[in-house]
């Protein structure tokens, strides 16, 4: 082992509510294929200030940030890159040197995986949502020549957001007389354990080419299901959420992560949850 790794690296997660985050799985299959001492540990906060303390009290490698933290996180961080200053929230934190820095991952992970099915360049992209993961998109797809139109339910946020990036806005109710390449689903609905709810009527999806999910739990979202009965290509957010991960640990670790073992260490477990509720 070398002296970077000498002592055991501690991670966390943060976030509410975190049951059914496959992060902590994720990252210990990551931690343990390459015979580094440490744990992950999964953190269900009430108080943001005091769980980011613990982080630099206690020495923690970093963390990853989920719902509802990626903006307020911000405020108790010493540092910001530039990625994380620009998107304007954080899903990652890193201990450098004694300070607490903020970044951002799910924009690559988002991109990585979208590259794979489909160029980005030029095409028009409908981005629901307006909160911490919808700004990483819209990052991430500006930067790849995209050409997104910003989507909420509610006008103010939603407007505010897409004048921030520069971008068109429309409210939730006009999203059936809305066309364009793909539709990228940035919000919570449709996760466990709300599985039933969709973000957008049925009949507005045969409009679009492509529709993704950033959701990866449940692994077709009730969106995908009916983007596919419409005639859609689709994309879960596993490869998202793998991507965006692996990005994390290279960034903690400075080592390559087993991306190809962490998607099937998360695969596997999406597959046995949804076997035990069918």
């Amino acid at each position: 082992m070398t002296d970077q790794f000498r002592s055991p690296i501690l991670l966390a997660l943060i976030g509410h509510p975190i049951g059914h985050s496959l992060s902590p799985l994720m990252h210990s299959a990551a931690l343990k294929l390459l015979r580094l001492a440490g744990r992950y540990e999964a953190w269900d906060v009430s108080d943001l200030k005091q769980a980011v303390e613990k982080l630099r009290r206690e020495g923690y490698r970093g963390a990853s940030v989920t719902i509802p933290f990626k903006r307020d996180v911000m405020a108790f961080l010493d540092d910001l890159d530039d990625q994380a200053r620009r998107i304007g929230a954080v899903n990652t934190v890193i201990l450098r040197e004694g300070r607490l820095q903020g970044t951002n991952t799910d924009w690559e992970g988002l991109l990585r995986a979208l590259r794979k099915v489909t160029d980005l360049f030029g095409k028009r992209i409908v981005v629901l949502g307006a909160g911490g993961t919808a700004r990483a998109a819209l990052y991430g797809l500006l930067a790849e020549g995209g050409v997104p139109v910003v989507v909420n339910r509610t006008e103010k946020q939603g407007r505010g957001l897409a004048e921030e990036f520069g971008c068109p806005f429309y409210p939730l109710a006009e999203i059936g007389d809305l066309a364009g390449d793909i539709l990228i689903n940035a919000t919570p609905v449709g996760m466990v354990p709300e599985i039933d709810f969709s973000p957008v009527p049925a009949a507005a999806l045969r409009r679009f080419r492509l529709v993704a999910d950033v959701i990866y739990n449940p692994m077709k979202t009730r969106l995908l299901r009916e983007a596919e009965e419409a005639g859609c290509a689709v994309l879960s957010g596993m490869d998202m959420f793998v991507e965006q991960g692996a990005a994390q640990f290279r960034l903690w670790t400075g080592l390559e992560p087993p991306v190809d073992r962490m998607r099937q260490v998360v695969k596997q477990e999406l597959e046995r949850r949804e076997g035990k509720q069918a």
